[in-house]
Protein backbone atom coordinates (compact mmCIF):
# COMPACT_ATOMS: atom_id res chain seq x y z
CA UNK A 1 0.00 0.00 0.00
CA UNK A 2 3.07 2.69 0.81
CA UNK A 3 4.26 1.70 -2.29
CA UNK A 4 1.43 2.31 -4.70
CA UNK A 5 0.46 5.29 -2.55
CA UNK A 6 3.85 7.10 -3.06
CA UNK A 7 4.03 5.82 -6.61
CA UNK A 8 0.76 8.43 -6.72
CA UNK A 9 2.25 11.05 -5.00
CA UNK A 10 5.13 11.21 -7.54
CA UNK A 11 2.83 11.06 -10.22
CA UNK A 12 0.26 13.73 -9.38
CA UNK A 13 3.25 15.94 -8.15
CA UNK A 14 5.02 15.84 -11.44
CA UNK A 15 5.14 19.14 -13.04
CA UNK A 16 5.02 19.33 -16.66
CA UNK A 17 8.28 18.23 -18.77
CA UNK A 18 11.28 16.41 -18.20
CA UNK A 19 9.29 13.21 -19.91
CA UNK A 20 6.18 13.02 -17.74
CA UNK A 21 4.30 9.90 -17.10
CA UNK A 22 1.00 10.74 -19.94
CA UNK A 23 -0.45 7.38 -19.31
CA UNK A 24 -0.46 6.63 -15.54
CA UNK A 25 -1.97 9.91 -15.04
CA UNK A 26 -4.42 8.92 -17.44
CA UNK A 27 -4.87 5.75 -16.09
CA UNK A 28 -5.51 7.07 -12.47
CA UNK A 29 -8.17 9.79 -13.73
CA UNK A 30 -9.69 7.35 -15.59
CA UNK A 31 -9.92 3.91 -13.87
CA UNK A 32 -9.00 5.21 -10.44
CA UNK A 33 -11.67 8.41 -10.29
CA UNK A 34 -13.81 7.50 -13.07
CA UNK A 35 -12.92 10.45 -15.23
CA UNK A 36 -13.47 10.47 -18.73
CA UNK A 37 -10.78 11.34 -20.34
CA UNK A 38 -9.07 11.36 -24.36
CA UNK A 39 -5.88 12.56 -25.69
CA UNK A 40 -5.77 16.57 -26.88
CA UNK A 41 -4.94 17.64 -29.87
CA UNK A 42 -0.81 17.99 -30.71
CA UNK A 43 1.15 21.38 -30.75
CA UNK A 44 2.07 21.80 -34.41
CA UNK A 45 5.36 20.28 -35.17
CA UNK A 46 6.56 22.92 -37.55
CA UNK A 47 5.83 25.12 -34.88
CA UNK A 48 5.76 24.63 -31.30
CA UNK A 49 3.57 27.76 -30.62
CA UNK A 50 0.66 26.46 -32.85
CA UNK A 51 -1.69 24.38 -32.38
CA UNK A 52 -1.50 20.91 -34.44
CA UNK A 53 -5.38 21.72 -35.52
CA UNK A 54 -6.96 23.65 -38.85
CA UNK A 55 -7.99 25.84 -37.23
CA UNK A 56 -4.81 28.61 -37.89
CA UNK A 57 -6.52 30.83 -35.04
CA UNK A 58 -7.08 28.29 -32.40
CA UNK A 59 -7.54 29.86 -28.48
CA UNK A 60 -6.52 26.67 -27.22
CA UNK A 61 -3.93 25.54 -28.65
CA UNK A 62 -2.69 21.58 -28.34
CA UNK A 63 -5.40 21.87 -25.17
CA UNK A 64 -8.29 20.89 -26.48
CA UNK A 65 -9.98 17.39 -28.01
CA UNK A 66 -9.82 17.12 -31.94
CA UNK A 67 -9.21 13.34 -33.29
CA UNK A 68 -11.04 11.76 -31.51
CA UNK A 69 -13.81 14.21 -30.34
CA UNK A 70 -14.97 15.12 -26.92
CA UNK A 71 -17.86 12.61 -26.83
CA UNK A 72 -14.78 9.22 -27.45
CA UNK A 73 -13.83 10.77 -23.68
CA UNK A 74 -13.65 7.69 -21.62
CA UNK A 75 -12.77 5.60 -18.20
CA UNK A 76 -11.82 2.17 -20.36
CA UNK A 77 -8.25 1.41 -19.26
CA UNK A 78 -8.08 -0.54 -22.51
CA UNK A 79 -8.89 2.47 -24.50
CA UNK A 80 -6.34 4.72 -22.79
CA UNK A 81 -2.93 2.37 -22.97
CA UNK A 82 -4.18 2.43 -27.09
CA UNK A 83 -4.36 5.94 -27.14
CA UNK A 84 -1.59 6.79 -25.26
CA UNK A 85 0.49 3.74 -26.49
CA UNK A 86 -0.11 5.68 -29.81
CA UNK A 87 0.21 8.95 -28.74
CA UNK A 88 2.61 9.10 -25.54
CA UNK A 89 3.03 12.75 -25.60
CA UNK A 90 -0.37 14.03 -26.08
CA UNK A 91 -2.19 16.06 -23.57
CA UNK A 92 -4.94 14.55 -21.02
CA UNK A 93 -8.24 16.15 -21.85
CA UNK A 94 -10.87 16.09 -19.33
CA UNK A 95 -14.52 15.95 -20.56
CA UNK A 96 -16.36 17.98 -17.85
CA UNK A 97 -19.72 17.41 -16.44
CA UNK A 98 -22.24 14.31 -16.03
CA UNK A 99 -20.34 12.37 -13.48
CA UNK A 100 -16.89 14.65 -13.55
CA UNK A 101 -16.01 17.79 -12.10
CA UNK A 102 -16.06 20.62 -13.99
CA UNK A 103 -14.57 23.38 -13.21
CA UNK A 104 -14.32 27.65 -12.92
CA UNK A 105 -11.36 29.22 -14.31
CA UNK A 106 -9.79 33.01 -13.89
CA UNK A 107 -6.41 34.74 -15.70
CA UNK A 108 -3.54 33.06 -13.73
CA UNK A 109 -2.38 36.65 -11.68
CA UNK A 110 -6.19 37.73 -10.65
CA UNK A 111 -6.04 33.70 -9.22
CA UNK A 112 -2.77 33.85 -7.28
CA UNK A 113 -4.72 36.81 -5.68
CA UNK A 114 -8.01 35.17 -5.05
CA UNK A 115 -6.92 31.93 -3.72
CA UNK A 116 -4.74 33.44 -1.06
CA UNK A 117 -7.55 35.54 -0.33
CA UNK A 118 -9.99 32.39 0.35
CA UNK A 119 -6.70 30.77 2.59
CA UNK A 120 -7.33 33.80 4.61
CA UNK A 121 -11.01 33.30 4.97
CA UNK A 122 -10.42 29.38 5.59
CA UNK A 123 -12.52 28.32 2.54
CA UNK A 124 -11.63 24.88 1.57
CA UNK A 125 -11.17 24.28 -1.63
CA UNK A 126 -10.35 20.53 -4.05
CA UNK A 127 -7.92 20.53 -6.91
CA UNK A 128 -6.67 23.50 -8.89
CA UNK A 129 -5.27 22.91 -12.64
CA UNK A 130 -3.01 25.76 -13.00
CA UNK A 131 -1.47 26.72 -17.14
CA UNK A 132 0.19 29.37 -17.95
CA UNK A 133 -2.52 31.93 -18.89
CA UNK A 134 -5.37 30.64 -16.49
CA UNK A 135 -6.72 28.62 -13.54
CA UNK A 136 -9.40 26.10 -12.88
CA UNK A 137 -10.63 25.35 -9.81
CA UNK A 138 -12.62 22.13 -9.92
CA UNK A 139 -15.51 21.75 -8.55
CA UNK A 140 -18.91 19.39 -8.10
CA UNK A 141 -20.64 18.48 -11.32
CA UNK A 142 -23.65 21.32 -12.07
CA UNK A 143 -26.38 21.70 -14.74
CA UNK A 144 -26.58 24.79 -17.15
CA UNK A 145 -29.59 25.52 -15.40
CA UNK A 146 -28.39 25.72 -12.12
CA UNK A 147 -25.46 27.85 -13.22
CA UNK A 148 -27.89 30.26 -15.19
CA UNK A 149 -29.51 30.65 -11.52
CA UNK A 150 -26.40 31.30 -9.76
CA UNK A 151 -25.07 33.78 -11.91
CA UNK A 152 -28.39 35.61 -12.88
CA UNK A 153 -28.71 36.06 -8.98
CA UNK A 154 -25.60 38.28 -8.70
CA UNK A 155 -25.41 42.24 -9.34
CA UNK A 156 -21.85 41.44 -10.96
CA UNK A 157 -19.85 38.74 -12.20
CA UNK A 158 -16.57 39.65 -13.52
CA UNK A 159 -16.40 38.74 -17.14
CA UNK A 160 -12.93 37.31 -16.55
CA UNK A 161 -14.52 34.07 -15.06
CA UNK A 162 -15.17 31.18 -17.48
CA UNK A 163 -16.96 27.94 -17.04
CA UNK A 164 -16.69 24.34 -17.75
CA UNK A 165 -19.33 22.61 -17.43
CA UNK A 166 -21.42 19.54 -19.15
CA UNK A 167 -19.90 19.43 -22.86
CA UNK A 168 -16.89 21.66 -22.02
CA UNK A 169 -13.40 19.79 -21.60
CA UNK A 170 -10.23 20.91 -19.38
CA UNK A 171 -6.37 20.16 -19.76
CA UNK A 172 -4.69 18.23 -16.98
CA UNK A 173 -1.50 17.96 -15.79
CA UNK A 174 0.92 16.67 -16.40
CA UNK A 175 0.19 17.80 -19.98
CA UNK A 176 2.43 19.70 -22.41
CA UNK A 177 0.50 21.92 -25.19
CA UNK A 178 1.07 24.59 -27.17
CA UNK A 179 1.21 27.63 -24.50
CA UNK A 180 3.01 25.61 -22.39
CA UNK A 181 3.06 22.65 -19.33
CA UNK A 182 0.05 22.03 -17.38
CA UNK A 183 0.76 21.53 -13.37
CA UNK A 184 -1.18 21.25 -10.10
CA UNK A 185 -1.29 24.62 -7.88
CA UNK A 186 -3.53 22.64 -5.52
CA UNK A 187 -2.23 19.05 -6.33
CA UNK A 188 -4.64 16.13 -5.28
CA UNK A 189 -4.79 14.35 -2.13
CA UNK A 190 -3.51 10.79 -3.15
CA UNK A 191 -5.93 7.94 -2.98
CA UNK A 192 -8.15 5.36 -4.07
CA UNK A 193 -11.45 7.61 -4.12
CA UNK A 194 -11.91 10.68 -6.52
CA UNK A 195 -10.85 13.89 -5.22
CA UNK A 196 -13.10 16.01 -3.10
CA UNK A 197 -14.35 18.82 -4.79
CA UNK A 198 -16.02 21.85 -3.57
CA UNK A 199 -19.60 23.03 -4.52
CA UNK A 200 -20.04 25.69 -7.68
CA UNK A 201 -21.74 28.00 -5.72
CA UNK A 202 -19.38 28.25 -3.10
CA UNK A 203 -16.80 29.06 -5.42
CA UNK A 204 -17.82 31.75 -7.53
CA UNK A 205 -19.55 33.47 -4.43
CA UNK A 206 -16.06 33.04 -2.94
CA UNK A 207 -13.91 34.02 -6.31
CA UNK A 208 -15.89 36.91 -7.35
CA UNK A 209 -15.69 38.44 -3.61
CA UNK A 210 -11.73 38.00 -3.45
CA UNK A 211 -11.75 39.57 -7.13
CA UNK A 212 -13.73 42.64 -5.96
CA UNK A 213 -12.29 43.43 -2.90
CA UNK A 214 -9.03 42.80 -4.33
CA UNK A 215 -9.88 44.86 -7.68
CA UNK A 216 -8.95 42.31 -10.43
CA UNK A 217 -12.53 41.95 -11.39
CA UNK A 218 -12.27 43.96 -14.67
CA UNK A 219 -13.37 41.94 -17.68
CA UNK A 220 -9.83 39.43 -19.22
CA UNK A 221 -8.70 41.45 -22.54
Amino acid sequence: MREILGRRRRLLSRRGGGGPDLIGAALTFATEWQWPVLPGVAADPRSRSRCGCPDPDCTVPGAHPFDPGLLAATTDARMVRWWWGNRPTAPIVLATGGKAPCAVSLPALPAAGALAALDRRGMRLGPVVASPDRWSILVQPYSMEQLGELLYAKDFVPGSLRFHGEGGYLALPPSETAQGGIRWERAPLPGSASPWVPDVEAVVDAVVDALTRTGVSAPEM
